[in-house]
C-alpha cells in the first residue's frame, strides 16, 4: 500500500528536527493524524508564527521578537561583563542556573573551516565593534568543550588578549557527584590541569 503524498510530505518535515529519524517522524505524523488534531493545528500555527516573527537581536544574536531582546534592553545587566555561547538555548541555561547578570553574544555555531564556518559567520566583525567601543571589561567564554568549540574560544580569546579584555573560560572537569574512575581521560585532564585553591 502507497502512502498518501500528503503524509510523506509530513514525515520529511518533521525530519529536520534534530535526533528525528524517519521512524519517530512516521509515529509523530500518525499520531497528530489520528490522535490529536487540535495539537496539530495549535502545533503547526505556533511555527508558522515563530518563523514569521521572530528573528535575531541586534546587538547580542540571540532569537527574539524585538529588535534588542530583553537581555540586552534591561538597564539592571552589567554591561562590562559578555559571555560567549554558541546558541540561544545556551543563552537560556545560563541566565536561569547561575545568577549571571551580564550580556550575552551568541555565536549561532562554533568555527568549522570544513563546513564553510569562519569568523563572519559568527559574527566575530560585529563582536569586534563591541569590544572596541570600550564598555566591555572581561569575555567570559562558554562555547562548548569540542575540538571546534575550543578553537572558536581560542580565537576569541585572541580577540580580547589584542585589546587588553580579560578572557575566561569555563571551568571543564569531574561532574558533581561523579567517581573518578568513570571520567574519561579528557575531562579528568582538564579538570587535573584547571585545579584551584580551596
Amino acid at each position: 500500500m502507497s502512502v498518501s503524498p500528503l503524509i510523506e510530505r509530513l514525515i520529511d518535515a518533521l525530519r529536520v528536527l534534530p535526533g528525528v529519524g524517519p521512524k519517530s517522524a512516521q509515529r509523530m505524523a500518525y499520531y497528530l493524524l489520528e490522535r490529536n488534531r487540535d495539537g496539530a493545528s495549535t502545533l503547526s500555527a505556533a511555527i508558522a508564527e515563530a518563523v514569521e516573527k521572530i528573528g535575531h537581536c541586534r546587538q547580542c544574536r540571540t532569537l527574539t521578537e524585538d529588535d534588542i531582546c530583553s537581555v540586552c534592553s534591561n538597564p539592571s545587566r552589567d554591561e562590562s561583563k559578555i559571555c560567549i555561547v554558541e546558541t540561544p538555548s545556551d543563552v537560556m541555561m545560563i541566565d536561569k542556573v547561575t545568577g549571571f547578570r551580564g550580556l550575552y553574544f551568541v555565536l549561532m555555531g562554533h568555527l568549522s573551516p570544513l563546513d564553510g564556518i569562519g569568523p563572519e559567520e559568527l559574527g566575530l566583525e560585529q563582536l569586534a565593534q563591541q569590544l572596541d567601543a570600550g564598555h566591555v571589561k572581561e569575555l567570559i567564554i562558554a562555547t562548548n568543550p569540542t575540538v571546534e568549540g575550543e578553537a572558536t574560544a581560542h580565537y576569541i580569546s585572541e580577540m580580547a588578549r589584542k585589546r587588553q579584555i580579560r578572557a575566561t573560560r569555563l571551568a571543564h572537569g569531574v561532574p558533581l557527584g561523579g567517581e573518578l574512575e568513570f571520567v574519561d581521560g579528557s575531562t579528568l585532564s582538564h579538570a587535573f590541569n584547571d585545579r584551584r585553591d580551596l
